[in-house]
């Protein structure tokens, strides 16, 4: 079974992004976070499955906010949910 597990700047991007979305429409932030939980589904199912943004990490891209994440056995790694205006700023983590 694979987990799922948030860097915790991607988590606080995630929160940032969910307040961002619940500022400016109920109907959008609830939008988002069906977005989010079927994006993770997807992630958990399949982690090979997303092409490779750089050496062992991947890229799932969901609207502007695409999922880069690592997997290491059975741990799905989130390590940024990246807004795609600030390209790189993660890879240091």
């Amino acid at each position: 079974m694979i987990t799922i597990e948030f860097h915790p700047e991607a988590d606080q991007e995630l929160s940032e992004a969910k307040s961002w979305y619940r500022e400016r429409s109920k109907l959008a932030a609830r939008a988002f976070a069906t977005d989010i939980a079927e994006s993770l589904r997807h992630i958990a199912a399949s982690p090979t499955r997303w092409p490779e943004a750089r050496s062992g990490e991947r890229r799932y891209v969901l609207a502007r906010f695409p999922f880069l994440y690592r997997i290491k056995n059975s741990v799905v790694f989130i390590t940024a949910v990246a807004h795609q205006k600030r390209p790189g700023y993660w890879r240091d983590r």
